[in-house]
């Protein structure tokens, strides 16, 4: 009997050194967790703002270089043709505005299929303003 109850006194003493110790490691998962959520959260910021900054030097690049362009007066000549239709002095300028379509055949309106050609101005007036309203 005198050993078993040393047994039972030996084991209470076991689970409690392990409840402290359990206890003692949550109270430091506790206090160690929100530095390292800071922590994790602030390396995820800093890769996005270098990214950032990566895709930023490339459109500064690029900009600049489109910068060079337009001190060259021969691209400037270019895009004055191209945007603005200009034509320098003895030269003719076509402006081609077929888009591929049949244009051989007029386009017409439901209002203008519906009536007959037989009928006054004022007829096709109204019925237009009636179409449309």
């Amino acid at each position: 009997m005198a050993r078993r109850g040393k047994l039972n006194f030996q084991s209470r003493r076991t689970s409690g050194r392990a409840i402290s110790l359990w206890a003692i490691f949550f109270i430091l998962t506790l206090a160690v967790a929100p530095p390292i959520k800071h922590y994790f959260t602030q390396r995820a910021q800093i890769s996005q703002l270098n990214a950032q900054l990566t895709s930023d030097h490339k459109a500064l690049d690029k900009a600049r270089k489109e910068l060079l362009l337009w001190k060259d007066p021969e691209y400037i000549k270019s895009q004055a043709r191209e945007r603005l239709h200009f034509v320098l002095p003895g030269e003719r300028q076509y402006i081609v505005t077929v888009d591929g379509t049949n244009t051989d055949t007029p386009q017409t309106t439901k209002v203008a299929t519906s009536l007959t050609d037989g009928q006054p101005w004022y007829t096709r007036l109204i019925a237009s303003i009636s179409e449309t309203g």
